[in-house]
């Protein structure tokens, strides 16, 4: 809730009413949001020289399969623990801070959590104290995620603590300027055996995975992609094996969103052994029309993107679907550079 003082208090215990009611009749989360932005926006009107907003988070979780519907208006997207320690940030769609607009949309997005793994979620509070910027408490956030090996209430201290430091309530001396904003933080787990959720030792899993869907009219996800795929690999061997994974994925959801009228699912997973590792792609859509490949002359803008997978890709396919098809390719990681599907223009 912006604002520190009695009004902001009364009004957020208010729309925490609001929200549990909405909740419990049952609604998805983006009419739990759109009702609570309604509701917010009808009391903060009855001081207009004192406008207010709230930022928030709704997650609906099925414990059974581990999917999470996502709504978020004005809050920090939500961060991703892999089994194997690694983190990623999990890109989702977002409206205005709940009171700014009445009619404002509030879109829900899918993901998974997959056996073994921890969801993140936290104010940006959490982020940026201290001094910190997104970009920089994101690092230092990362960082204690990767290395951290306890169970989730040691997780969560140790959160906190690299904020504000240890017995933060009591803290005196340089750590008490730093307490710039109010924290609130979640973590998930989806319990595994040997995942870390209530075990002290990690076990890494054989799959790294991320999925991600590119819909027609946001064709600036690519570039998420793009980013997601980069920080999926971000302990690759091959430098040169990563760019030409992020090249041909460009290509392919660039052609589903250019050549069909669907949305394009990317699922990337790496599997096997750090040295020996298989990364495969795969971009899958409910277009008709099977790709092939054109022989495009010297000045042409398009139709390179078959013959750029036979120059990269170790493997590479198109399997047509009961409604559409999935085009894929793979790369496999050698430490000493052997078959490394790079390619220099």
């Amino acid at each position: 809730m912006q604002g520190h003082d009695v009004r902001a208090a009364g009004l957020m215990g208010q729309l925490r009413i609001a929200l549990r009611a909405y909740a419990s009749e049952g609604h998805r989360p983006d009419a739990v949001l759109s009702r609570a932005s309604r509701f917010l926006h009808g009391i903060s009107d009855e001081d207009p020289a004192d406008p207010r907003f709230a930022t928030c988070v709704y997650v609906e979780v099925d414990p059974a399969n581990g999917v999470l519907d996502i709504a978020r208006a004005g809050h920090p997207d939500p961060a991703i623990r892999m089994s194997d320690g690694t983190v990623l940030t999990r890109p989702t769609s977002g409206g205005l801070p709940l009171g700014i607009d009445p009619d404002a949309d509030y879109p829900t997005t899918r993901l998974a959590l997959e056996s073994g793994e921890t969801m993140l979620i936290c104010t940006d509070g959490l982020i940026e104290t201290g001094g910190h910027d997104l970009d920089s408490g994101w690092r230092r956030l990362r960082e204690i995620l990767e290395d951290h090996k306890g169970d989730l209430e040691e997780l969560a201290d140790t959160l906190v603590q690299a904020v504000h430091g240890p017995s933060s309530h009591h803290t005196t001396g340089p750590l008490i300027d730093r307490r710039e904003d109010d924290i609130a933080l979640l973590l998930l787990c989806r319990e595994d055996e040997g995942c870390g959720c209530g075990d002290t030792v990690l076990v890494p899993a054989p799959v790294r995975r991320t999925m991600l869907t590119v819909a027609q009219a946001e064709p600036e996800r690519i570039a998420v992609a793009r980013q997601q795929l980069r920080e999926l690999l971000h302990d690759w061997t091959s430098p040169d094996q990563l760019d030409s994974a992020v090249l041909l994925l460009s290509e392919l959801l660039t052609n589903v969103l250019v050549h069909t009228d669907s949305d394009a699912l990317l699922v990337a997973e790496i599997t096997g052994q750090v040295g020996e590792r298989r990364l495969r792609i795969e971009v899958t859509d409910t277009g008709d029309d099977l790709p092939h490949k054109r022989r495009p002359g010297e000045l042409a803008s398009s139709g390179r993107g078959l013959v750029l997978m036979e120059l990269l890709a170790h493997a590479w396919g198109v399997d047509p679907r009961g409604e559409g098809k999935s085009i894929w390719f793979e790369l496999y990681e050698s430490v000493d550079g052997a078959g490394d599907g790079s390619w220099s223009p």
